[in-house]
């Protein structure tokens, strides 16, 4: 009886997690920017909908993003430890001799932020790779 009630404990202890990390994305704002001379692009995604600007002066165009896709980011962003996004490391480095222009994540949640160091765009870190593929591909439609 007591390795059912712990097993049973476990479960529900598990599922309430997982569901309030779903429950948090609905007031988390992820931004993705790449910035160089000739490039600027923005993508912010929060609660659903998404806003895409490309290019300096131009004005965001928003949509909202179909349920399917909102499942893969919130899948790609639950795998995610926001404590350690200012400590990944860049896997190149063509930023710094104008290669590539420089891409940015930037999550808010809770009223804290958490910001990554700039990387080349298209080359994200490892541990962020699907999360930025997923939210660049907005800019691509």
């Amino acid at each position: 009886m007591r390795i059912l009630s712990l097993l049973l404990l476990t479960i529900f202890i598990g599922s309430s997690c997982s569901s309030q990390k779903n429950a948090d994305m609905s007031s988390t704002e992820i931004e993705y920017s790449a910035v160089s001379r000739g490039l600027f692009k923005e993508i912010i995604v929060q609660n659903k909908t998404v806003k895409v600007t490309n290019g300096r002066n131009a004005q965001p165009v928003e949509k909202k993003i179909e349920d399917a896709k909102w499942k893969q980011i919130v899948s790609e962003f639950s795998k995610i430890n926001l404590e350690n996004i200012p400590n990944l490391k860049a896997p190149t480095e063509k930023r710094f001799y104008d290669g590539a222009a420089i891409g940015n994540l930037k999550i808010t949640q809770n009223q804290k932020t958490y910001e990554t160091k700039g990387f080349d765009n298209g080359f994200p870190p490892k541990e962020i790779e699907k999360l930025v593929n997923l939210l660049t591909d907005f800019a691509k439609e």
